[in-house]
């Protein structure tokens, strides 16, 4: 299957192609930035969350510094705070929980659902207190949450409804794209997302006047005119040359996100037979593929046999947030989220990127089924 001549090892992640088809264009537009003299807050930033909030299919977009503060002004701008509860899931980066931590808020973490790793709805349902005030669902790996079960559970309740899509721009549950469908939308533009900067920033999405008035405050010292301030904020700014990038990116974002479902489809078609479980699709919507995630019976043999190949993978996540020493004061064990648990230690991320080439896939894939 494999094509001989290939150098061997494939990278997880390779971003030079990309940089280097944008290269001329952002360089020109840093030029023109630097000749107009506007480098923070400037009219790319405007632009661009504009044309984010047109193609997420919000009212509004507020650009900040990193996907971290999208989380933590969101929750600050929805009065989430000490003694609140928020439910979410363990299963993802650490910042999710964090971010309601560093508010003062208390995660419960709910059970995810065994196929698409997204939270369980009804986990979440018999988690909900007198204290819960908002329900933080993550897009895990491009892959869409149930919106309209937890919308439907928010809703019934009176709570407030946080997507955290960090690794989703562009993903879709029905024909709503992720980021409309909550009180506000949380978007990462780290360098490995679906849409990346090259360096750090985050968008907050949302339809809701109130909030965005709010966020403009927060991220800029709680500022309501210049050296006036009534609230504690940050200084969380998407600067004027990131801001740039992601407008050219933007632009092909479309064109990335089918590069990265033909990648997905080559393994679908590889894999298929293997005693593993490829990623599962919504029924109806989009998976935006930041990452391909199987669940494999012999996990770590599989990654040790792809690390001596040079074949790039990544163990996410090898420990659920429930378990993790600085949360150990909530009292989880294991066993308390029995999918998560077992989750952990089968899953393992394969390499894909818009640029990867159908004989890679073939390297990683002769290699996966040698174990």
């Amino acid at each position: 299957m494999t094509d001989k001549s290939v150098t061997p090892g494939v990278p997880y992640l390779s971003l030079q192609d990309e940089f280097l088809s944008l290269q001329q264009a952002w360089f020109s537009r840093i030029e023109e930035i630097g000749a107009g003299g506007a480098f923070i807050l400037g009219p790319n930033v405007r632009a661009f969350e504009q044309e984010a909030a047109a193609y997420v299919g919000s009212q509004y977009a507020v650009a900040v510094a990193n996907g971290t503060d999208a989380l933590v002004l969101s929750l600050r701008a929805m009065d989430i705070g000490p003694g609140d509860e928020v439910i979410t899931s363990p299963f993802t980066f650490f910042a999710t929980a964090e971010a309601i931590s560093i508010v003062g808020a208390i995660p419960v973490f709910a059970d995810i659902d065994e196929a698409s790793f997204n939270l369980d709805p009804g986990s979440v349902a018999s988690r909900i207190g007198d204290k819960t005030k908002a329900i933080l669902p993550v897009h895990i790996f491009g892959n869409p949450a149930d919106m309209s079960r937890l919308g439907a559970l928010a809703d019934t309740h009176g709570l407030r409804l946080l997507e955290d899509a960090a690794q989703a721009f562009g993903a879709r549950h029905g024909d709503a794209v992720v980021g409309s469908m909550g009180d506000a939308g949380c978007f990462s533009f780290y360098p490995t997302k679906v849409l990346g900067c090259y360096g750090d920033g985050g968008l907050i999405t949302t339809s809701d006047e109130v909030i965005r008035d709010r966020l403009l405050k927060l991220r800029n010292h709680g500022a309501t005119a210049p050296f006036t301030h009534d609230e504690l904020g940050y200084n969380s700014r998407l600067d004027e040359v990131q801001a740039a990038l992601l407008r050219l990116k933007l632009e092909k974002l479309e064109q990335d996100i089918a590069a990265r479902l033909q990648v997905a489809a080559w393994y679908d078609e590889r894999l298929a037979g293997m005693d593993l479980i490829t990623p599962v699709r919504p029924a109806k919507g989009r998976h935006a593929f930041n990452l391909y995630t199987i669940k494999h019976p012999r996990r770590d043999a599989l990654r040790a046999h792809l690390n001596d190949h040079k074949i790039g993978n990544s163990q996410c996540y090898p420990v659920g947030l429930h378990l993790q020493t600085i949360y150990s004061g909530l009292g989880y064990q294991p066993g308390d989220l029995p999918v998560v648990d077992r989750v952990c230690g089968e899953t393992l991320s394969l390499p894909i990127f818009p640029a990867m080439r159908e004989s890679q896939v073939d390297q990683v894939c002769d290699l996966v089924a040698a174990v």
